[in-house]
């Protein structure tokens, strides 16, 4: 009998819900809103997007929370995959996720970290080279900005390294702190005058709206991407049948709430023309709400919203990959548990290095285009799980019972296929791009397998 430690159950509701609001909130609520006004050029479809975005998202949620409670486990969507359709799925999501979806995202936060933090420290702006070294007929250069992003994982790692406690506690300061910033930010833009006058009423402008609002959703979904990640530490959660779905319901609507308010705040500083025409909005709204003088302190804000996002994003990916070593589909040694402080240790440090070649390499802004569409297939995919388990497992205890079943879960998947299409449409390469990162899995699950069926008594 192995005499391999568990994990330690010592997150509760407020820490599950912190780790989904952390998960989310970075940079996409500063940055995003511009493309999105882009692609619809009208205030009141604007602020629809992004609320019929967050009630796709809180259909996941209340559809994930049911799934959640039954398998209470660490790295949650794998266990329900898998559960669900056997292990080739549940492989080939650990696998994405490893090497491009949730390594990809941590390199693409710390990165955007590192810019910010220039804007403080000049020695770690993105524009400060480091050094540059020819390789083949390309140069790889790094800047400060980068290795301010490799700094950021590897504290954060560490930090994360001395217990999932540590960690959320990390994690739950950096969460309020960035949560009440935009709280603040959100009250005052209220109640300022408006240099904007946002109509929402206004007619709708003579162009077709379908296919734009898709678009638009696509970067809304991206916003609010990071959901799900609560679920990735139920193994380490008190009373995961119940700690879980409040948690994560919570988190989401929170997250949703905040979305809202924050982008109306926008509309009333900044019209759409010219909300789409800024670069960093947050800074563009409070130069038209508050003056110039406030500028540097939204700056600030962002600085702390990003490396909230990343220590969530380190705490909660990690714990994917140990289930996944252990059912012996991935490297041996990341399914070992650290006695002393019984975190996955094996599988914060391969995260960590990995995410790190990323964002030294620069290579995870490729990777990430690739991505959209898979991962949205793989949400699709996860939501019908829920009905593949009611039919097969209909006794199985079920200490949540998603909210409005079928119908919630139903219309999650609908939409989920919906935007995939529109992804597939708009954006073909880079979505045949991402099912050859996910084809290049099946070897290697052949491989794993092959070892474990030769390692088996």
């Amino acid at each position: 009998m192995s005499s391999q430690p568990g994990l330690k159950p010592a997150l509760g509701a407020w820490d599950t819900a912190s780790l989904t609001i952390g998960s989310v909130l970075g940079t996409a609520i500063f940055l995003t809103p511009a493309e999105i006004a882009r692609a619809l050029p009208h205030a009141g479809l604007i602020l629809a997007a992004w609320i019929a975005g967050g009630l796709l998202t809180l259909a996941g949620a209340l559809t994930y929370a049911e799934m959640g409670a039954m398998f209470p486990l660490a790295g949650g969507q794998y266990h329900y995959l898998k559960e669900a359709y056997g292990k080739l799925p549940a492989f080939l999501f650990g696998w994405v996720s490893f090497f491009v979806i949730m390594s990809g995202g941590i390199a693409a936060i710390a990165a955007g970290f590192g810019e910010y933090l220039g804007i403080f420290v000049p020695f770690f702006s993105g524009g400060h080279r480091l050094f540059s070294v020819p390789v083949g007929s390309a140069v790889w250069t790094v800047t400060g900005g980068q290795l301010a992003g490799a700094l950021a994982i590897a504290l954060l790692t560490a930090v994360n390294a001395l217990g999932v406690r540590e960690g959320a506690a990390v994690q739950n300061l950096l969460t309020a702190l960035k949560v009440g910033s935009l709280a603040v930010f959100a009250a005052l833009g209220l109640f300022v005058a408006a240099p904007a006058s946002p109509h929402l009423t206004a007619p709708l402008p003579a162009m077709p709206i379908a296919a734009p609002f898709g678009v638009a959703l696509i970067a809304v979904l991206w916003a609010y991407d990071g959901w799900y990640n609560a679920t990735f530490s139920a193994g380490e959660m008190r009373d995961p049948g119940r700690t879980l779905p409040r948690g994560l319901i919570a988190g989401t609507l929170v997250v949703l709430a905040v979305y809202a308010t924050v982008n109306f705040v926008y509309l009333r500083a900044l019209p759409p023309a010219q909300l789409a025409a800024s670069g960093q909005v947050g800074e563009a709204a409070a130069v038209a709400l508050f003056g110039p003088g406030v500028a540097r302190l939204v700056s600030l804000s962002i600085l702390v919203a990003m490396f909230g996002c990343l220590a969530a994003n380190i705490l909660a990916c990690s714990r994917i990959y140990q289930p996944m070593a252990a059912d012996g589909l991935f490297f041996s040694a990341l399914a070992r548990i650290e006695p002393r402080y019984r975190v996955p240790l094996a599988s914060l440090t391969a995260q960590g290095i990995w995410a790190t070649v990323l964002v030294l390499s620069g290579t995870f802004e490729q990777l990430f285009t690739y991505v959209v569409f898979i991962e949205v297939v793989i949400f699709a995919g996860t939501g019908a799980a829920i009905f593949v388990l009611r039919r097969t497992r209909p006794q199985a205890p079920r200490p949540y019972r998603a909210f409005g079943y079928p119908l919630v879960p139903a219309f999650f998947i609908a939409a989920s296929l919906a935007i995939a299409l529109n992804t597939l449409l708009e954006k073909p390469i880079q979505s045949v791009a991402g099912l050859g990162l996910l084809v290049l899995g099946l070897p290697a699950y052949a491989l794993w397998t092959r070892r474990e069926r030769a390692s088996s008594p």
